[in-house]
């Protein structure tokens, strides 16, 4: 053999013996695979399904495991049980963010969605406060929402019944209620900047899902020396960080502080009255990034799930009639939905409820990690140690939901055809790390595919029972295949 190759592997096996020491000396991690050297364990993993492959390790070594992708340990934690009792019944200690290098490399720990400690703590805090005060979970931010159902609407006339690939319009209307709120404005769907961020949102989210970024997040030195599509990721975040400066520029300039008009405007008056403080987080870096946060988790999960939603009602026409019956019902045709509404279409609710089950659309969660030495499950795990958290085997759990792998809004009914809750709906996570802007989604799916199903027929170019749905990618997100089909104004 090379005596270069034997050097390589005993400096291999000699660092992975030494962060095994250290971690061990460190804590009692969990069992799990033995790792190879360098690489861990990702020859055990398939990288187009990760979450599959962490359900087949659980089997072996049960609801709390560790795995190494590349040289870093990870705790894995599958089924409710886990799940449950790290992010809710020890949600402080679970409260932080895992290892996410690229995330790390686009927004340098800024933001609400990937900072730790203290600044998460302070941005999320205010965010959600400004939210709150713009209308979120309020009667203003449901005026906002219905009125882009509106011009959705408008849009999918514009088709004139023909095939067409919902993907974009579908970005246009969740991304849209974002603007209003970080803005104060909505912009037309034909506007270049606009179609720029909706078009890099949906890009983002099909790389940052690929394999590769699979490959990247476990070994970080290739984003620093090698070509791919992280290249691209990089240059769609700085894209939208501009523009968000770019705006922010232009509100100092008209800054009314006793009248803040927006997200931003908001931000900045935070700005100037810590501007003293040298040790603020509130910066023009920070929010950029904390901008960019919320555009991406307000548009594209929703605009995910809204074309997931589609490609499922196209599946299943017997669930769809009924949805529409109970539309007719309870709305008519001629008046807008309104989330009052919601409390009488059981099935409508359940269907969204399922939808949202049965996509699994952030399959492994963000990863978390613990924010000091804990004992769980008579393991001790390090501080900072990162946690994966399985939301597919909570989701997909066939003791809560009969035959998960099949799409039926039943699992969300009882026997009189009341909508009824689960402890199991994880798909916003749980939690101090759940998605602050939960309540915003499920307002814009109710409305939005109310609102779609309400006017049109929807008519697929394939029969149903062709139309395949398994994901393209199930890497960071389930991503639904491309498709085609016709919205016929009723």
């Amino acid at each position: 053999m090379d005596p270069a190759v034997v050097l390589v592997l005993c400096l291999s096996s000699f660092l992975l013996l030494s962060l095994w020491k250290q971690s061990s000396r460190k804590g009692k991690l969990p069992p799990g695979p033995t790792p190879l050297p360098i690489i861990g364990n990702i020859l055990q993993l398939d990288i187009k399904n990760i979450s599959k492959s962490l359900s087949n390790l659980s089997k072996v070594y049960g609801p709390v495991f560790t795995l190494y992708l590349g040289l870093k340990p990870t705790v894995v934690l599958h089924g409710y049980e886990a799940v449950k009792e790290a992010l809710i019944d020890l949600g402080e200690e679970f409260s932080g963010r895992g290892s996410f290098p690229a995330a790390e490399r686009a927004n340098k720990g800024l933001g609400i969605i990937f900072s730790n400690g203290k600044r998460w703590k302070e941005i999320r805090r205010f965010s959600l406060m400004t939210l709150r005060n713009f209308g979120m979970g309020k009667r203003s931010i449901e005026d906002r929402v219905q009125e882009e159902a509106r011009c959705l609407v408008e849009e999918l006339r514009k088709t004139n019944a023909t095939p067409c690939d919902p993907t974009f319009i579908l970005g246009c209307a969740p991304c849209n209620v974002i603007c209003s709120i970080i803005f104060h404005n909505r912009f037309d769907y034909t506007d270049e900047n606009f179609l720029n961020i909706v078009e890099i949102f949906d890009e983002n989210v099909k790389i940052i899902s690929s394999p590769w970024m699979q490959l990247c997040n476990s070994f970080p030195m290739v984003l620093d020396y090698f070509p791919g599509s992280h290249k691209k990721l990089f240059k769609n975040v700085a894209y939208v960080k501009s523009y968000v400066l770019e705006k922010a520029k232009e509100h100092q300039a008209s800054l009314d502080i006793n009248n803040p008009r927006d997200f931003i405007d908001c931000f900045l008056i935070k700005m100037e009255q810590e501007k003293q403080n040298q040790q603020s987080e509130f910066t023009l870096e920070n929010l950029t990034v904390t901008a960019f946060d919320l555009f991406g988790a307000g548009t594209e999960t929703t605009s995910t799930t809204l074309r997931y939603a589609l490609l499922l009602l196209l599946k299943h026409p017997e669930v769809t009639a009924k949805v529409q019956k109970e539309i007719d019902h309870v709305i008519g045709r001629h008046r807008s939905p309104c989330m009052q509404d919601k409390s009488h279409m059981p099935y409508m609710d359940a269907v969204v409820h399922e939808i949202q089950r049965y996509i699994d659309l952030i399959p492994t969660n963000l990863p978390h990690a613990v924010t000091r030495d804990i004992k769980f499950r008579n393991y001790l795990i390090p501080k900072g140690m990162t946690i994966l958290t399985s939301l597919t085997s909570v989701l997909h759990d066939d003791k809560e939901f009969p035959n998960p792998e099949v799409f039926d809004p039943r699992h969300f009914l009882d026997e009189r055809g009341n909508f009824k809750k689960s402890d199991y709906f994880m798909a916003f996570s749980a939690g101090k790390r759940m998605c602050a802007g939960e309540g915003l989604a499920r307002m814009e799916l109710f409305l939005f595919l109310t609102a779609i199903l309400q006017k049109f027929t929807l008519k697929s170019v394939v029969d149903p029972k062709d139309i395949d749905t398994t994901p393209i990618t199930n890497g960071f997100a389930s991503v639904p295949p491309s498709y085609q089909l016709c919205f016929i104004p009723m």
